[in-house]
């Protein structure tokens, strides 16, 4: 969904980021292949291809890996979440060019089917120096198609939210195989630790970023409100922003909007990628999710027709010079009164 709650097909900022990776993709191979022709005039041209877009699929695993921490840091980094999807796609297409040039290259050029071969041709599961690293590559790529299938919306749709962010959580599980392929596989070739160190480099950032995001966000759930009667303490009105919203944790976590001199609270949640609704702001008189833009009323929590889209409100109100919230919901899509900050002046 856009800000302006239109279904997106292609438009113009889509349009634009994948010219870009495509520019990108073109200028990297333009460079790489110069860059070797002088380094290593003697390899073959599928050789290069394999290497080429192999290292071009690594990188954009490792960018696609940091964009969900960096954005918990740094909302300035939230045009990169809307269009992850386009970029994971892109590198699924990439690491299938590179693992079917390499099963062109050393499997299918015996009497063994090229299938076959990729698990029979070498069976030294024990050894670290002969392990058929191939195998991992294979499976990554396998676990990164059925991302790359299910990434449009209807798929969203059809399996669920849970089981379809559970799919998508198998990115890790595909990461661990690649870093387990290039380890057993590149690297052992490699007389320069350089390589090395830049796969070690990769992985460390790739684990720091979420370790530190994640340590954030656990701050938020350790905080202790106060509670009075049932009501959760939020803040004084004057500390939230127009248009933005406080988040708190009572059990579930809760965004509380200011807009238009009123108040309103709804789940933090949203219904379409479990996004975290009050890092977004109102745009339109709408609560926009920064995620992916999908839209809600901040009054009664429905998305604006045809939608139907809809997160649970809470009641509020306004006692000793605080905002409270009952952290019992009303139900999804529930009409609660604004607070009106007029009121209480």
């Amino acid at each position: 969904m856009s800000v302006g709650y239109t279904s997106i097909l292609w438009n113009a900022e889509k349009k634009r980021y994948d010219r870009g990776i495509l520019i990108f993709v073109l200028v990297y191979l333009v460079a790489f292949y110069a860059l070797h022709a002088i380094l290593h005039p003697n390899a073959t041209f599928e050789t290069l291809l394999i290497r080429a877009f192999g290292i071009l699929a690594f990188f954009f695993l490792h960018v696609i890996l940091v964009i969900g921490p960096l954005t918990r840091l740094n909302a300035a980094f939230l045009p990169l979440l809307y269009n992850r999807r386009h970029l994971g796609v892109s590198m699924f297409f990439i690491a299938l060019i590179h693992g079917a040039f390499s099963i062109q290259q050393f499997h299918n050029l015996g009497d063994m089917n090229p299938m076959r071969s990729i698990f029979l041709s070498n069976m030294e599961y024990l050894s670290l120096n002969q392990f058929p690293f191939q195998t991992l590559g294979f499976f990554a790529l396998i676990i990164l198609g059925l991302m790359a299938v299910s990434s449009h919306d209807f798929w969203l749709k059809n399996l669920g939210p849970m089981v379809w962010k559970s799919l998508h959580m198998l990115v890790y599980v595909a990461y661990a195989l690649i870093i387990l392929h290039v380890v057993l596989g590149a690297i052992q070739n490699e007389k320069s630790l350089t390589f090395f160190a830049i796969v070690l480099g990769g992985f460390t950032s790739v684990t720091l970023l979420h370790l530190v995001a994640g340590r954030m966000e656990k701050r938020v759930d350790e905080e202790k409100p106060i509670v009075d009667n049932g009501f959760v303490m939020v803040c004084r009105p004057r500390e939230l922003e127009e248009n933005r919203a406080k988040i708190i944790r009572w059990g579930e976590r809760i965004a509380v909007f200011k807009y238009d001199g009123k108040l309103s609270a709804v789940s933090n949640v949203c219904k379409h990628q479990g996004g975290p609704l009050g890092e977004g702001k109102i745009v339109d008189g709408c609560i926009t999710c920064p995620w992916h833009g999908y839209q809600y009323l901040p009054g009664n929590g429905q998305s604006p027709p045809p939608f139907n889209e809809k997160v649970a409100t809470y009641e509020l109100k306004i006692q000793d010079g605080y905002v409270w919230v009952n952290p019992e919901s009303k139900g999804e899509g529930v009409e609660v009164e604004p607070l009106n900050l007029k009121d209480y002046e």
